[in-house]
């Protein structure tokens, strides 16, 4: 026995120093992995977004199949998100901002899409996939806008003329992770028509001289947002809105798409489609006095950055 303690005296330092090294290696791995699942436990906001921007031009010199000398499209988009989830508390918030603008020879410079819409939802759920929820929308354009009717340039809007700002409480139901349906019977909304030339004419449902009208009704939205896979994502939004006091079966409609589809690094396709339906809004018809289903459709190819 006392041979084999002589034999191992001097290793000892060796083996103290290995079992050292050992120790370390493992106290490093755990506070590791501690570390790690701390971090994760502390990610309870998801935030993102994607710009994109498409421009095309054109020009003619003595082309006999006809066309404008000039033509330039520019077109940009920007939508954000955040949502935030903890325990029973969810808050989900979405902006998005459209503007475009076209020149050509004949027509001259107009714009052909502006418009930003902010939507915020605080939510306190009641099992996992239902909440008690309260939703603010405010939605408008931040320029002067035009309506051509026989190719005469008329004032139609400006930034908050209209301007819409809603407020609700209702359920909230989220059955998939993108996925959600807001139903309200019970929502205040308003209609603001800053600009005095564009009261005065009582458009947009303002009573004549009046620059605000509040309604009343119900009011339900469906959010769907999917990433289809790493180079292809599709935005879908549509809101319903019954205004108790005044015809409240003619039920306003505003609906957004917008798909993108990379078909590079930063080169890529997009496809944006909205439909609108205000009964209050008639600036069409031979009078220029009817309602009408509005459609915007465009289709380019450009840039695009997610983030």
């Amino acid at each position: 026995m006392k041979r084999i303690l002589l034999l191992l005296f001097p290793l000892l330092p060796f083996i103290t120093s290995a079992q050292d090294g050992t120790m370390k290696a493992l106290c490093s791995e755990a506070q590791r992995a501690i570390k790690k699942e701390a971090d994760t436990s502390k990610k309870a906001w998801r935030r993102g977004g994607v710009y994109g921007i498409n421009v095309s031009q054109g020009s003619l010199s003595n082309w006999a199949a006809g066309g404008d000398n000039f033509s330039l499209s520019v077109n940009s988009l920007l939508s954000l998100y955040a949502f935030y989830k903890k325990d029973k508390h969810s808050w989900d918030n979405t902006f998005d901002f459209n503007i475009g603008y076209v020149n050509t020879t004949s027509l001259g410079g107009r714009k052909n899409d502006d418009r930003f819409d902010f939507l915020s939802k605080y939510g306190h759920a009641l099992n996992p996939k239902l909440n008690v929820s309260a939703l603010f929308n405010l939605r408008s354009q931040l320029f002067k806008g035009y309506t051509y009717p026989g190719n005469i340039k008329t004032f139609s809007s400006a930034f908050m003329a209209p301007g819409y700002i809603l407020t609700s409480l209702g359920m909230d139901y989220k059955p998939a992770k993108n996925f959600s349906i807001f139903l309200s019977p019970v929502t205040a909304r308003w209609v603001i028509v800053r600009d005095t030339s564009l009261s005065n004419k009582g458009l947009y449902g303002v009573t004549p001289g009046k620059k605000s009208n509040l309604e009343f009704g119900a009011f339900a939205t469906v959010n769907y947002m999917k990433e289809i896979n790493k180079h292809v994502t599709y935005k879908s939004r549509i809101d319903l809105f019954s205004n108790y006091r005044h015809n409240p079966q003619n039920i306003d409609i505003f609906m957004s798409n917008i798909l993108n589809a990379k078909l590079g690094k930063t080169l890529s396709v997009s496809w944006s489609l909205d439909f609108i339906y205000d009964d209050d809004v008639r600036l069409f018809g031979k009078n220029q006095r009817s309602a009408a289903l509005q459609v915007k459709s465009l289709v380019g190819i450009g840039f695009l950055f997610k983030f």
